[in-house]
């Protein structure tokens, strides 16, 4: 199963990648950082310096703290390019199957475990990731499967260790430790510990955030979304003791895009995971997101949901051996030799129904899309567009022609300001994040040729611009 969920993975991902659907953001981002690593330099983004008007690149630890990523250095020693990273991502992903299967296996049986790794395998979660770049989330569904695998199996060490390398995924994996720490308050021989991840998790996104990101040239407030709450983690911990139910009506308002995702969550699973307390570091995670004033955290477009996928499995699967033992299904008139399956069974192969079911409507839906593997006119332009290029030059892309490009370029992203690259790669035709709509874009077109700079290409929308230094 590990097998053909790595495959299926690298299809998607390759599929995007060769037709240029992966962008400057993030993929490009996470490459030159990497490769920073593999060269035991910084992990330097040129594109996060650009942000901050640094010619030199910025360090990704001053954005995230995921020095985790640092353990995928190794790989650009064998192909340095971003293929690595989505190669490593799809292994990642799939290997959580193993400690979900076994975990899964121990509470409910070996037809459970075959149901929930199904589940796993074509969840929204994570086909909502796999066809978004690469993310440190690769590395979240392994680690969690890991510690919720070790904690069923009573090994204390092993949780601390699956906890700390947890700690180096993401600065805010730390409020998920917190939430498994609440978790372990409530398992009796468990309960020191439980408060040491308590506070060591909040302790870890304190320091994450406040002290180390800013260390690396990054902001502490970058990703303060929470103004409406307030200015700081203790303004916002009394807002919300003090006016609770104006906190939970802002988890679910506006309920456009909040209770959709909400309802994809918990409704697939039949809910099962609510009754279980292995579910609290879910929904620390889910508060962060829902109480901040970002919208992009609020939906279920991008990567945001893959922390989640595998806690909530476990938390379903936790229920339902507890339900197996209390509730008795009353057996209809069949004969004998038929054998029903328990409520945890019938329970994990209904979720994998479901999840089977859903495909279609996200990512991996694609795969059943003929037309997906096919070269439009206009993807065969971008093609010929970025093999304009030459190795090594410093180059301004529109966001999704930059991941075709960070391999043997130095990328930037082509947006709004002074020319930022001798060659211009952009695509007049589509918006994207950082040109909302066309007439400043061509405007910007026009002020280069006035500049200086030469049109080398020019096909289906696509414009290749280029400025011979003096």
């Amino acid at each position: 199963m590990t097998v053909v969920a790595t495959a299926m993975y690298l299809v998607l991902e390759f599929t995007r990648y060769r037709t240029s659907q992966d962008g400057v953001y993030d993929l490009a981002i996470f490459d030159q950082a990497i490769r920073g690593y593999a060269h035991f330099h910084a992990p330097l983004s040129l594109v996060k310096g650009q942000e901050l008007g640094l010619s030199g690149g910025a360090s990704i630890l001053g954005d995230h703290f995921s020095p985790i990523l640092a353990l995928l250095a190794p790989l650009y020693w064998i192909y340095d390019g971003p293929q690595t990273l989505l190669v490593a991502q799809a292994l990642l992903l799939a290997l959580a199957i193993v400690p979900l299967w076994i975990f899964t296996r121990r509470a409910l049986g070996a037809t459970a475990a075959y149901a929930i790794a199904v589940a796993y395998t074509v969840s929204w979660p994570i086909a909502q990731a796999v066809g978004f770049d690469f993310h440190e989330v690769a590395f979240a569904p392994l680690l969690s499967a890991i510690l919720f695998e070790r904690f069923q199996a009573g090994r204390h060490r092993h949780v601390l260790i699956a906890t700390g390398l947890l700690l180096l995924v993401k600065e805010d994996m730390g409020l998920y430790v917190a939430g498994f720490g609440v978790a372990l308050l409530l398992t009796w021989g468990w309960r020191r510990m439980g408060l040491g991840l308590l506070v060591g998790g909040f302790a870890a996104t304190w320091v994450g955030s406040r002290l180390i990101i800013p260390m690396f040239g990054g902001s502490a407030d970058f990703y303060w979304h929470y103004n409406a709450l307030g200015r700081t983690v203790g303004a916002v911990a009394v807002h919300l003791v003090t006016h609770p139910v104006a906190a939970l009506k802002r988890m679910i308002t506006p309920g456009t895009k909040k209770l959709h995702t909400l309802k994809w969550l918990f409704l697939p699973l039949l809910f099962l995971p609510l009754a279980s307390p292995l579910v609290l570091p879910v929904l620390v995670l889910v508060a962060e997101r829902m109480l901040s004033d970002y919208p992009n955290w609020w939906g279920m477009h991008y990567h945001y949901n893959a922390f989640l996928i595998v806690p909530l499995l476990c938390a379903g699967v936790d229920t339902a051996q507890r339900l197996s033992g209390r509730v008795t299904i009353p057996r209809p008139a069949l004969p004998r030799w038929v054998k029903l399956p328990s409520l945890g069974v019938a329970w994990a192969v209904l979720v994998a129904v479901i999840a089977i079911y859903t495909v279609p409507r996200f990512a991996f839906g694609r795969l059943l899309d003929s037309g997906f593997y096919r070269m439009s006119v206009r993807q065969l332009a971008a093609e010929a567009a970025v093999a304009i290029v030459p190795d090594g030059a410093l180059v301004a892309a529109s966001d999704h022609l930059g991941g075709g490009l960070t391999g043997r370029t130095r990328v930037l992203l082509w947006k709004p300001g002074p020319a930022a690259a001798p060659w211009i790669v952009a695509d007049l035709e589509r918006r994207d994040m950082a040109w909302r709509s066309p007439a400043p874009e061509l405007k910007a077109i026009s002020a280069l040729r006035s500049s200086g700079y030469q049109t080398v290409f020019q096909r289906n929308g696509f414009v290749v611009l280029h400025k011979t230094p003096p």
